[in-house]
């Protein structure tokens, strides 16, 4: 010890650090990024529940949007029924078109490079079905499958004032807690957002109808708004793609 109570270092020389080469052979196993296979198309799910027709309407035009952008191809999924078939015949609901699929598992969304989410509106949320598949997702949600994926929303309401907005806003919960990215159009629909002439259903938001008493049809604009969301989607997942 010296006079300020330190330590006196030694006069031994230091070892030199010794360097370890690996030279086993890479691990083909390991988790690393690949960028997309530029021979497939990237997937776009439309995933929705309709009663009447009207989100199922808006959901096949949004289709054609989606398919008309190269490279990217959308396919559309039924979620589970909720309701048992005498439930459904009081309340008058056609029947549904066998020729989109139920969605067979939550863990098929892992699949998909992005999603459009449409259903009709319950006092200003997404109708119990839809709901009923998001709770469905606990697993996806835990392991955070689904983050970083787009996503965005379209509707259907009775009403004006029935919640064009709000049903698209508060499932916005959805996506945040699965760590996925909400992609509203805006008013990338230019001048069609603008138009007063007529009843028209969407919003900043997403697509949406009118449905009225269930009788009302969607309009061409309305139609052509879901196209719309469709082209922008497809675009942006394209970007994200690109890295």
């Amino acid at each position: 010890m010296g006079k300020g109570g330190g330590c006196v270092p030694s006069k031994k020389k230091l070892p030199e650090p010794t360097t370890i080469v690996d030279e086993s052979p890479p691990d083909s196993t390991s988790n690393t990024t690949a960028g997309p296979d530029p021979s497939k198309n990237l997937r776009l799910f439309i995933v929705f529940y309709s009663m009447y027709g009207h989100v199922e309407g808006l959901a096949r035009r949004m289709k054609m949007g989606v398919d008309a952008v190269d490279g990217v191809e959308a396919e559309l999924f039924r979620v589970p029924e909720t309701l048992p078939d005498d439930v459904l015949a009081q309340m008058r609901a056609p029947p549904k078109d066998d020729s989109i699929p139920v969605i067979g598992s939550p863990a098929d969304l892992v699949s998909a490079d992005g999603f459009l989410f449409g259903f009709p509106t319950r006092y200003g949320c997404m109708a119990a079905q839809m709901k009923a598949f998001f709770d469905s997702t606990g697993q996806l949600w835990r392991e955070q499958k689904l983050s970083g994926k787009p996503a965005g929303f379209f509707v259907s309401t009775g009403t004006q004032g029935g919640g064009q907005e709000t049903t698209a806003w508060t499932a916005i919960t959805q996506l945040a807690h699965h760590g996925m990215l909400f992609v509203p159009i805006g008013y990338t629909f230019g001048a069609g957002m603008f138009k007063m002439d007529s009843i028209r259903g969407g919003s900043p938001y997403g697509a949406g109808v009118f449905a009225g008493d269930g009788t009302r049809e969607a309009s061409e604009m309305e139609l052509a708004l879901a196209e719309h969301q469709g082209k922008y989607m497809a675009a942006v997942i394209k970007k994200l793609a690109r890295g």
